[in-house]
């Protein structure tokens, strides 16, 4: 048991295959089975750092289960979800933390009940779509809150989930938040997922991570086994795909930095991976904590999760060829941490904590 009252287990290769409740019942027998399911629906296991609800999620080797001495925040909701702009042909949203964007293939034949308990992003919009455009229960057509430019919405709608299907081209982290966009029609998807692969989308984030860390351009290539079962570099450049992350100090604190992140490309984990083997992880990352070999870097920050967060989006209409452009600030937990981390720092002379041009 840790200071902080928490239990760690580690996946083992033979323990691969478990479900979460048969596992907690392996790892900790003097608790009766009524007692290990209450900590799961009460909301104090995490697997990788991410909250769990789900008894018969089964687990890989490898991946961290911690279980916690108190409730942590339940996953976001329908309300948690901020619209900055719909047409026919394409939704730009606010994604909270704590939610993934799809489902894993594994996960496509569960049950309505189980994917109900712990719903997707592209499960949730279609209804947030449908109850805040709904011509029949807004009236007047008021925004419920939930919308950033409550202009740019269709004139006539329904309330059909049909019509509101959204088609995810891209994804962020379960942990990571900000600006996503989705396809309204095959076609726009089609024109969206060229635009990602031609690397045209404009793409950035704010981070918060440990160290003081210069402007840069990280470039490597990355595969899905860097050899311990994690993404990372690799030094053989045609078993990888090439990814380039350039990053821009904005703010040094003590013993952090905030800093922003542009894509030129857009891999899996990418911020993560740089930031992580240039000796610079993210504050709240789990998996990414150091280069391949090495010692990983202890997190002591104190961040309520992953200190990612999307901030800037450009894309090129699909149809209409304009150039759309969206922008967001930290969101309140993330801003929250980075205040605190402020408020912590006290140099002996105060000029050398400032915002860095």
């Amino acid at each position: 048991m840790r200071r902080d009252g928490s239990r760690v287990f580690h996946v083992t290769e033979a323990e691969a295959g478990l479900t979460l409740f048969a596992a907690l019942r392996l790892w900790s027998p003097e608790q009766t089975g009524s007692e290990t399911k209450q900590f799961i629906t009460q909301q104090q296991v995490q697997i990788d750092g991410n909250l769990c609800l789900d008894t018969r999620r089964s687990l890989k080797p490898r991946e961290v289960v911690k279980v916690l001495p108190h409730a942590v925040a339940a996953p976001p909701s329908e309300a948690d979800i901020r619209i900055h702009f719909i047409d026919e042909y394409l939704v730009i949203i606010e994604k909270p933390s704590g939610i993934t964007t799809m489902r894993h293939e594994e996960e496509a034949r569960w049950t309505a009940r189980r994917k109900q308990r712990q719903a997707t992003l592209d499960e949730l919009l279609p209804r947030v779509l449908a109850k805040e455009f709904d011509t029949e229960s807004r009236g007047s057509r008021k925004s419920r809150g939930r919308v950033t430019n409550p202009q740019q919405v269709p004139h006539q709608v329904s309330f059909d989930l049909r019509r509101w299907r959204v088609i995810p081209v891209h994804r962020l982290d379960r942990e990571t938040s900000g600006l996503m966009v989705f396809a309204r029609t095959p076609a726009a998807e089609r024109h969206l997922v060229d635009q990602f692969r031609e690397h045209s989308i404009a793409r950035a984030y704010r981070a918060i991570v440990l160290g003081d860390i210069a402007e840069q351009t990280i470039e490597s290539h990355l595969v899905r086994d860097r050899g311990d079962g994690k993404r990372g570099r690799t030094t053989e450049p045609e078993s990888g795909q090439l990814a380039v992350t350039h990053v821009r100090p904005l703010e040094q604190l003590d013993g952090y930095t905030l800093i922003e992140c542009r894509l030129e490309t857009g891999r899996t984990h990418q911020i993560r991976i740089h930031l992580s083997e240039a000796g610079h992880p993210l504050c709240g990352d789990s998996e990414y904590r150091g280069p391949l070999n090495q010692m990983p870097q202890p997190d002591r920050s104190g961040t309520p999760r992953l200190a990612l967060h999307a901030t800037e989006l450009g894309i090129q209409h699909p149809v209409t060829g304009e150039q759309l452009q969206f922008q967001t600030k930290l969101p309140k937990d993330l801003a929250d941490f980075l205040k605190r981390l402020r408020s912590n720092d006290r140099p002996t002379d105060r000029t050398q904590h400032k915002p860095m041009k």
